[in-house]
């Protein structure tokens, strides 16, 4: 549930072990598209969907979440029925979304995944899995088709997703750092290509840095893995957790204001979020 370009991936992925695999989106799938010539069936509602005894979602956000998985929706699943939440949500929404399916007696799994929609079209996603661990033993044939690894972080799901947000917080200032070093050194006619290969090859050299460097460097944007409103709402499921637990964030205003920044402009709003890096070089001299 959920066929943006992530929720696509890793359909297409998922329907390679042989499963029967039925897909719904809030926006029908074109009788041509990719999902539907790959032999997957398309679901007419989202209830229809959640009868599945094992479902799937990767929708937007918590607004998204909230409105798809409704408890009319949910109530039609029945019992014996695993839904996993594949996206980052917050923490707050992982908590109502248990009690909202444990009252339709279906169980609920967090596994928001760490990758970009090319990684998971490969298989090579990791997954954060919280939730009881029958149930996570149960689907974990399925998510290991998407997947390098899954992350057991124990059995309240809202923990998968409080590990998400502090990843992607983290994620958030790699762009912003890689930003700012790449307007500097092109400020002094370094070659930005140059200063990525420097910095991937000896100090920083996780996936991060190669991936979102060279897309920095090139300036290759479009189309986007993850966009800047994405990027803006994770960054605002960070500062909800962090009041939650009264855990202060002093960079967090620094990283709005790009952020909101770049979302304001047209030219940058549809992009990739690491075209922050735009905001850097727009500014030096």
């Amino acid at each position: 549930m959920g066929l943006g370009r992530m929720g696509a991936a890793i359909s297409l992925r998922v329907a390679r072990s042989g499963s029967p695999i039925v897909v719904w989106n809030r926006t029908p799938l074109a009788p041509d598209s990719e999902l539907l010539r790959a032999g997957l069936i398309q679901a007419d509602s989202a209830a229809e969907a959640l009868a599945a005894p094992v479902s799937f979602s990767m929708l937007a956000d918590d607004s998204a979440a909230d409105a798809v998985l409704s408890r009319a929706s949910i109530g039609a699943a029945g019992q014996g029925r695993v839904h996993v939440n594949l996206a980052s949500v917050s923490a707050q929404m992982a908590d109502l979304l248990t009690r909202r399916f444990a009252d339709a007696g279906v169980t609920y799994i967090a596994a928001p995944v760490l990758g970009r929609p090319e990684v998971a079209a490969e298989g090579g996603l990791n997954i954060l899995v919280a939730g009881p661990q029958h149930a996570v033993a149960e689907v974990d044939p399925l998510l290991a088709f998407a997947s390098v690894k899954r992350w057991y972080l124990g059995e309240s799901p809202r923990r998968a997703n409080a590990v998400k947000v502090a990843m992607n917080f983290m994620l958030l200032h790699a762009l912003e750092s890689m930003a700012e070093g790449i307007a500097l050194v092109e400020a002094e006619g370094v070659d930005g290509s140059d200063f990525v290969d420097l910095f991937t090859t000896t100090f920083f050299g996780g996936p991060i840095h190669r991936v979102y460097g060279r897309i920095m460097a090139d300036r290759r944007y479009d189309p986007p893995g993850f966009t800047v409103a994405l990027g803006l709402k994770d960054l605002s499921l960070a500062e909800q957790l962090a009041a939650e637990r009264h855990v202060e964030l002093p960079t967090a205003p620094v990283l709005r204001a790009q952020f909101e920044t770049a979302l304001a402009d047209p030219q940058l709003a549809g992009l990739d979020w690491s075209v922050i890096a735009e905001l850097g070089r727009a500014t030096a001299s």
